[in-house]
């Protein structure tokens, strides 16, 4: 028997406390209104109720052997078994008790046999239910464990399959917009970009798509991507960014903000018109909330606007980080332009 397995040490404490009652009942009900000297009934109580926990061990051992039966067999084996251990307890306690008043062997009265088989087999039989009835709930509690560890590592991979997809995407239109600078022979602005790329993808090299990151940190990084797209944009772009100081050290998911800003300028930009992106994070007592907003096209209202893999990627990864906990909303400026805004639990970013 293995009694480092949790089930089985439960198990043990469970069997060990019950023999414990079983011995104080038998003290209370049985042992103290009889008229039996104390020097026979304690050493009997003691010899009775060890042997009795030591018949469970064996009943335990053989319904395990039982398991792999049909059912029918398995029934009438767990009947037999009961059965025996009743007769082998009943003889262990009158053969100990004749023995402590020092007599070798006295033939039971059928009174004795009855009744002292009657108390046996019920609480051999209540410990056959009570056996199994925390048998089963160990196995579903086994069950809904393994389901949720299996669920969890399925969402811990999607999440990194979710996190890595944003990597290639944004590397293609960085390494793009690089080789359009080489061809306009703007070797300077090439090199800037080459560098700050270089700092971003030592950044996803180096963070681990699971791990949250600080406010701060995504800010950081986010202006690393925001300097690339500053070198492609030039004039034409104009960032702001407004962070609360007591947002600073809230966790968020890594490179949660940079595909809202670069949906926006993808799908947002008009062609010879300067686009102004606001980033807003802001926290209220329940919530941290991330907005986005810029003065490009804006959603399409007549139609259902499909802006993008940044911004689908994002509603997957925080419903499988959240569930239900967050909000996401969208919608257009009324001046022009569209705004993206987030809302995470503020009791899930604390470090």
């Amino acid at each position: 028997m293995n009694t480092n397995n949790p089930r089985s040490q439960l198990f043990w404490l469970f069997q060990s406390c019950g023999w414990i009652v079983y011995a104080m009942l038998t003290e209370l009900m049985i042992k103290m209104p009889s008229e039996e000297p104390w020097t026979i009934h304690v050493p009997h109580l003691i010899i009775d109720a060890t042997f009795g926990f030591l018949i469970t061990l064996l009943l335990r051992k053989v319904y395990g052997l039982a398991r792999v039966q049909s059912v029918k067999v398995k029934v009438t084996l767990h009947i037999i078994f009961l059965v025996v251990a009743t007769l082998l307890w009943t003889q262990i306690k009158w053969i100990t008790l004749q023995w402590l008043y020092g007599n070798w062997w006295l033939p039971m009265s059928w009174f004795d046999f009855g009744t002292w088989t009657s108390a046996s087999l019920t609480m051999l039989s209540t410990w056959t239910a009570f056996y199994y009835g925390t048998k089963i709930y160990l196995d579903n509690l086994e069950q809904t464990q393994k389901a949720a560890e299996a669920t969890h590592l399925a969402k811990e991979s999607q999440l990194k399959m979710l996190r890595y997809q944003l990597n290639p995407h944004f590397m293609f239109n960085s390494i793009n917009a690089i080789c359009t600078l080489i061809l306009k022979k703007e070797s300077l602005q090439a090199v800037t970009m080459l560098e700050k790329l270089c700092d971003l993808l030592r950044h996803s090299l180096y963070t681990d798509p699971l791990e949250k990151v600080s406010v701060k940190e995504e800010i950081a990084i986010l202006r690393t991507y925001l300097d690339i797209e500053q070198c492609r944009f030039a004039d034409k772009l104009e960032v702001n960014i407004s962070v609360a100081e007591a947002c600073n050290d809230l966790l968020i998911p890594s490179l949660l903000i940079q595909p809202l800003v670069e949906n926006a300028l993808k799908h947002g930009m008009r062609a010879e018109q300067k686009m102004v992106i606001t980033i807003a994070i802001e926290k209220t007592r329940t919530a941290l909330l991330i907005k986005v907003a810029d003065t490009g096209k804006g959603f399409d209202e007549n139609k259902k606007t499909k802006r993008g893999i940044g911004l689908a990627n994002c509603e997957q990864r925080l419903k499988l980080m959240y569930g239900n906990s967050h909000r996401i909303e969208k919608g257009n400026v009324n001046t022009g332009g569209a705004w993206f805004c987030i809302s995470l639990p503020i009791n899930g970013l604390q470090q």
